[in-house]
């Protein structure tokens, strides 16, 4: 069995982590919710997670089964909420059905939209008669999944420059913190809203778009603890000993500059998340259809009578991002010195 133990002083950062008991508790709560959203075709679908039929067992939440499978005359997929699917499949089977029998895009033709929460749609349909909760669900997963690979990839990309940038100094600084100046200036969301009305708007497309301005957030943060590193009488030694630039940077000023980079790490995220919904609420964001929490934000906005579409999306968008500042407020605190040195 592989066991994973942590250094005396990542052992202290965690305990301080830990003792920030809302920070902790809002890490655990997130993940919580995060998990479930993985698991979303589970927990909220349109097609089964198990069919028994005459014998044999089916699964078409993962699988693609025509009607003909289970006695139909069309090799069209099956639609399973149908009265003629039951029909055909209960006398030799049965069904085992997801907790929330919708997925993000199944429209429910039983009620006028936008519905009121029921038993069967527990935070009602949106204007096109989807129902909430599923798209929420699928909406949650998208927004964070985004939101990490963007953090990811800046992080990479700026910690990168701004160890370049504060390592070499001179001219490459130099140059560096114009270019930064002048491309930091730029009105981000505007040229974000001109470049995605070019395209045709998905998920690596935005993620490219938003990427071009968002990796600036650390250049200044590693510059500077790059620029302070590279003095010190450690580093100094060892480039004297032989050692090469680029082992320098890795082994011996890396690590302390990635305290920094940690800390801002979660407040990058919830920009990520917040810049995404933003584009999605003006309409340049995510595909049409998509679920999105900044298309529900709009249509709470569009339709003032259903009330609980612009509840919910306050809500999913409020408790979101105050975890993520939770989150980002501990890890701050735990990677403070003056934490783990007082103690």
């Amino acid at each position: 069995m592989i066991k994973f133990t942590l250094n005396p002083l990542n052992q202290r950062r965690w305990q301080n982590f830990k003792q920030n008991r809302r920070g902790y508790i809002s890490l655990w709560v997130f993940s919580i919710l995060f998990a479930i959203t993985l698991l979303a075709e589970v927990v909220s679908n349109d097609k089964p997670l198990l069919l028994w039929f005459d014998g044999s067992p089916y699964f078409p939440t993962f699988v693609t089964y025509p009607e003909t499978t289970f006695g139909g005359e069309f090799e069209l997929e099956m639609d399973y909420r149908q009265d003629f699917a039951r029909e055909l499949i209960e006398p030799k089977g049965w069904m085992l059905w997801p907790p929330i029998r919708y997925s993000y895009d199944t429209i429910n033709y039983a009620r006028i939209a936008p519905a009121h929460p029921t038993l069967d749609n527990w935070l009602g349909t949106d204007d096109q008669g989807r129902d909430v909760l599923a798209r929420v669900i699928y909406g949650f997963r998208i927004s964070v999944l985004f939101g990490l690979a963007l953090t990811l990839f800046s992080t990479i990309i700026g910690v990168a420059v701004g160890a370049l940038q504060g390592f070499y100094g001179g001219k490459i600084d130099l140059f560096g913190q114009r270019f930064i100046e002048i491309w930091s200036g730029m009105p981000n969301l505007y040229l974000l809203i001109i470049l995605s009305s070019f395209v045709e708007p998905g998920f690596w497309w935005l993620l490219g778009i938003m990427l071009l301005f968002q990796w600036m957030a650390l250049v200044d943060v590693v510059r500077a603890e790059f620029l302070r590193g590279r003095n010190l009488e450690y580093v100094r030694a060892a480039r004297a000993l032989g050692m090469t630039n680029g082992r320098l940077m890795y082994r011996h000023i890396l690590p302390n500059a990635m305290i920094a980079t940690v800390t801002f790490m979660p407040f990058i995220l919830t920009g990520a998340i917040t810049t995404l919904t933003s584009l999605d609420f003006l309409g340049f964001g995510l595909p049409a259809g998509s679920p999105s929490l900044g298309e529900l934000i709009a249509q709470g906005k569009n339709n003032l009578q259903a009330p609980w579409l612009g509840i919910t999306a306050f809500l999913v968008m409020s408790i979101m991002l105050t975890l993520l500042v939770f989150i980002g407020e501990a890890c701050r605190d735990a990677l403070d010195p003056r934490k783990y040195y007082s103690n």
